[in-house]
């Protein structure tokens, strides 16, 4: 089988183009129907590895620390979310607590790792390990990773308790609120531009 390194296939029609050298923030689409087939990477490269960096800091503390103190009638209670996993389980919801366990804590957790261990060998040019295998894992990773949906379900929690007693939020719940913004940033990357990072030779290299 004969590769075509400059050819790339159009996701919408399977029209097949050549391509081009695009300038920043310059888009390519398919003139057949529409779909885009490539953009320009930018400076994604660049900062990528901080914000990976950035979401990991952000997420020992939304793990470590309470979410929310709660105070009625003189009583205090203050929880983490490992915490909150483990009342789930012991109030016999084990579904739901193994759920929020793996879409808060272990898929984010492994999305975030994967990241980490990909970049840091490729900002010293160097192609990780098991590389391909790992890049497709992520994108399949992607749809599983719900701390959005579990931000926005503590503070409805936090507004209808607001009401019977004194909620206090925690550092967690803070650390959480930032991690969304930035977890959404490195998760959106362009996988393709993902792949040049790793394969296509930097400019200083092609002089």
């Amino acid at each position: 089988m004969k590769e075509i390194p400059d050819a790339i296939v159009c996701e919408g029609c399977d029209a097949i183009y050549r391509r081009v050298a695009l300038h920043p923030r310059e888009v390519s689409r398919c003139p057949r129907c529409g779909t885009e087939l490539d953009r320009h990477a930018g400076d994604q490269s660049a900062r990528i590895l901080p914000l990976t960096v950035a979401c990991l800091i952000l997420f020992a503390i939304a793990n470590l620390f309470p979410i929310v103190e709660i105070e009625l009638q003189g009583l205090s209670n203050e929880t983490t979310l490992a915490g909150a996993v483990v009342a789930l389980s012991s109030e016999g919801m084990s579904p739901v607590a193994l759920l929020v366990l793996a879409t808060t804590i272990l898929f984010p957790l492994l999305q975030l790792c994967i990241l980490a261990y990909l970049l840091v060998p490729m900002a010293y040019e160097r192609r990780p390990a098991g590389f391909g295998v790992l890049v497709k894992l992520l994108q399949s990773l992607r749809p599983w990773g719900m701390v959005e949906v579990f931000l926005l379900g503590v503070l409805v929690a936090i507004i209808k308790l607001s009401s019977m007693a004194q909620v206090i939020a925690g550092p967690a719940l803070w650390a959480f609120a930032a991690l969304t913004v930035l977890l959404t940033a490195v998760i959106s990357f362009n996988p393709r531009a993902f792949w040049e990072m790793a394969f296509e030779p930097r400019p200083e290299q092609e002089q």
